[in-house]
C-alpha cells in the first residue's frame, strides 16, 4: 500500500513538471503558438457555430409546431410535405373538392378515436377600434371544440360559451399584439371592433406567446370568432376549412389516420381504386422533414470544420516536431537524470494538447459573442449551450492528443547519449 501510495506521489509530480515544461514552451514561443492555435480556432469555431445555429433553428422549429397541437390531426386539401411522386403538386390540390362543415359533421358523429374534432376556416381583415386600425389581420372562425385542442391560453376574460359557437354570437378573442395595437393602455374586455364591416364584442385576450421564425399559428397576432358568425362574414361559398381532430390519449395516431381516412372516402363516395382527394397532415411528418434538414446542416458545419481542423492539426504537429527538435539535449539530460519515457511522452502530449483546447477555448468565445450579438440585434435566439461547449473541448482535446502523438512518441524513444550529444 505504501509503494502505491509513493508510487502515485511520483506520478503526480511528474505530471505537473510535465505541465509545467509545456506550459513554458508556450509561453516561449507566442508567435508559434499563435499560428499553431489558428487553425483549431477556426475549427472550432465553425464546427460549434453550426451546432449551434442547428439547435437554435430546431428550437424555433419545434416551438412553431408546437402550436399545431402533438396528437392533432388535420384534414385538409394540402399536404403539408411532398407525397410519394418527389414534386409538390400544387395543381391538382387546388382542384380537390373543399373540406366543409358537413364533413365535419360526418366525422364528429363517427370517429371513435377522436377526442375532440373541430372545425376551422382562416381569412384576412382589417381591424378597426375608434381611430387604431390594422389593415389586415388573420381571423380564425372556429368551433367551440378548439378549445381543447390548440396549444393556446386565455390570459384575459374567456373562451367562447357553447351557446354563443351555436348561435353565431358576435364575441371575439384577440391576441395579446392585436390588443397592444388596437386598445394601447385600455382594457379591451367589453369593447366593441370593427372586422371588416361587421362588429365582434371582445370576451377575452390570448396570452403572448412570442415570437418564432417557423410558428405555423400566430396566436399574438390572430383574432378568433366563432365558426356560425365567421361563416356570416365570408359567405363561406366554396371556401375550403380544416377539420382538425385530436386523438385519444390511448390511441397511436396512425390509428386515428386509418380511421379518418376510411371516414372521409366514405363520405365523399371514393371507390377503392379513385386516389384520395383531401390530405390527412400530422405533425410527425415535419418532425422527420426538420429532422433531414437539419442533419444536412450538421454534416456541413463538420465537413467545414473538419477541413479547418485537419490543417490546425497539422500544424499543431508540425510544431510540435520543430519543438523536440529545439529541446534535444534537454531531453536528453532529463532522460540522463532518470526520467521514464512516459513523462517525457506525457510532457509533449500536455503541450500538444493544452495548445489545442487553448484554440479551442478561443473559438468558442467566439461563437459565444457571435451568439450574443444575433440574439440581442437581429431577434433571434442564438444560445452557446453546455453540450456545446463540451463537444468543443472535446474535439480540441481529441485533435491536440492525435496530433502531437507522432512527435510525442518519437521525443520518448530518444537515445539519452545520442540526445546530448545533439546540436
Amino acid at each position: 500500500m505504501k509503494k502505491l501510495a509513493k508510487n502515485i506521489v511520483i506520478t503526480a509530480k511528474l505530471l505537473r513538471e510535465s505541465f509545467a515544461f509545456a506550459f513554458s514552451s508556450i509561453a516561449a514561443n507566442k508567435l508559434r503558438t499563435f499560428l499553431s492555435l489558428l487553425g483549431i480556432t477556426i475549427g472550432i469555431f465553425s464546427i460549434i457555430t453550426v451546432f449551434t445555429a442547428v439547435d437554435a433553428l430546431t428550437n424555433s422549429i419545434e416551438s412553431g409546431l408546437a402550436s399545431l397541437g402533438g396528437n392533432v390531426i388535420y384534414i385538409e386539401r394540402h399536404p403539408w410535405t411532398v407525397e410519394e411522386e418527389g414534386e409538390y403538386q400544387w395543381w391538382k390540390y387546388r382542384q380537390r373538392p373543399p373540406n366543409t362543415h358537413d364533413e365535419y359533421q360526418f366525422i364528429k358523429k363517427n370517429a371513435k378515436y377522436a377526442e375532440d374534432v373541430c372545425y376551422l376556416i382562416n381569412f384576412g381583415r382589417p381591424l378597426t377600434y375608434k381611430s387604431n386600425q390594422i389593415e389586415r389581420a388573420q381571423v380564425w372562425a372556429t368551433t367551440n371544440e378548439w378549445e381543447r385542442i390548440g396549444v393556446f391560453e386565455v390570459e384575459r376574460g374567456r373562451y367562447f360559451t357553447q351557446h354563443e359557437s351555436n348561435t353565431g354570437n358576435n364575441a371575439v378573442i384577440i391576441g395579446s399584439t392585436v390588443a397592444n395595437d388596437l386598445f394601447e393602455n385600455e382594457d379591451p374586455i367589453g369593447k366593441t371592433i370593427k372586422i371588416g364591416a361587421f362588429k365582434a364584442r371582445v370576451v377575452g385576450v390570448l396570452k403572448r406567446q412570442g415570437k418564432s421564425m417557423f410558428s405555423m399559428i400566430d396566436y399574438d397576432n390572430i383574432v378568433m370568432i366563432p365558426y356560425s358568425y365567421g361563416k356570416t362574414m365570408t359567405g363561406n361559398a366554396g371556401r375550403s376549412g380544416a377539420v382538425c381532430t385530436k386523438a385519444k390519449l390511448d390511441i397511436p395516431n396512425s390509428e386515428v389516420v386509418g380511421e379518418l381516412k376510411m371516414l372521409m372516402r366514405k363520405i365523399r363516395r371514393l371507390s377503392p381504386g379513385q386516389e384520395d382527394n383531401f390530405a390527412i397532415n400530422e405533425l410527425s411528418s415535419l418532425d422527420s422533414q426538420v429532422g433531414q434538414i437539419t442533419g444536412v446542416l450538421n454534416v456541413v458545419g463538420i465537413v467545414i470544420g473538419g477541413f479547418a481542423m485537419i490543417i490546425g492539426a497539422f500544424g499543431i504537429a508540425n510544431i510540435m516536431f520543430v519543438s523536440v527538435k529545439e529541446r534535444t539535449n534537454i531531453i536528453g539530460i532529463q532522460k540522463a537524470l532518470g526520467a521514464k519515457n512516459y513523462f517525457i511522452l506525457t510532457e509533449f502530449l500536455y503541450e500538444s494538447v493544452f495548445l489545442s483546447i487553448i484554440g479551442g477555448i478561443i473559438g468558442l468565445l467566439l461563437v459565444y459573442i457571435g451568439s450574443y450579438v444575433v440574439t440581442n440585434f437581429l431577434d433571434f435566439e442564438l444560445v452557446l449551450s453546455i453540450k456545446n461547449i463540451i463537444i468543443g473541448l472535446g474535439i480540441s482535446a481529441g485533435v491536440g492528443l492525435l496530433a502531437g502523438f507522432i512527435p510525442a512518441y518519437s521525443a520518448s524513444r530518444l537515445n539519452p547519449v545520442v540526445a546530448i550529444q545533439s546540436k
